[in-house]
């Protein structure tokens, strides 16, 4: 495989930090509107501890959203569990989870989408059915956070489902051999 010269798919991280900023808006706002809609009423209040249950969902679910992608590595990806690596890259701001092994390309892209269902939009459908202001923006930002996410997957879709694809272990970047 080394031989080969690969294709590389790389995030321009300050477009996703743009992306990101705005669809966060946009669906905390769309999740907040649907959720009155649907209740039937609307009551919003920020406190103290409401803000802290917040910013601790967000962190919890950010570490989630990482290990999701380790999770899908090992089920779709069958890597094993030394072949993981998973941590904060505080040069780029960014948490990360990535793996030694390559991975066949339908393998990798389903790794990619498990965190958006499980960080995303189980909280935000939660958030919906218990009326929870709370699970709907914390479902609100995870779907947003996987920005970054979908721009690989979109651009994975581009090659055969058995190339080979290689996460980079310091950058967000992907190196495509088919």
């Amino acid at each position: 495989m080394e031989e080969k010269e690969p294709r590389i798919i790389e995030l321009n991280l300050m477009r996703i930090a743009k992306v990101n900023f705005w669809l966060t808006i946009l669906l905390s706002i769309l999740f907040l509107a649907a959720n009155s809609m649907i209740h039937g009423q609307f009551h919003f209040h920020i406190t103290f501890w409401n803000f802290m249950l917040f910013l601790t969902g967000y962190f919890v679910l950010i570490i989630l959203h990482e290990l999701f992608h380790q999770i899908g590595f090992v089920i779709f990806g069958k890597a094993k569990w030394k072949q993981l690596d998973y941590g904060i890259n505080t040069k780029l701001g960014v948490a990360y989870a990535t793996t030694k092994k390559p991975l066949p390309n339908h393998a990798m892209k389903k790794a990619l989408m498990l965190p958006f269902w499980t960080t995303g939009m189980i909280p935000s459908i939660a958030g919906f059915i218990c009326n929870s202001q709370l699970l709907v923006l914390l479902g609100a930002f995870l779907i947003a956070g996987a920005v970054g996410d979908f721009y690989m997957y979109r651009e994975l879709r581009k090659f055969p489902k058995d190339a080979l694809v290689k996460d980079d272990p310091l950058l967000p970047k992907l190196y495509v051999y088919q």
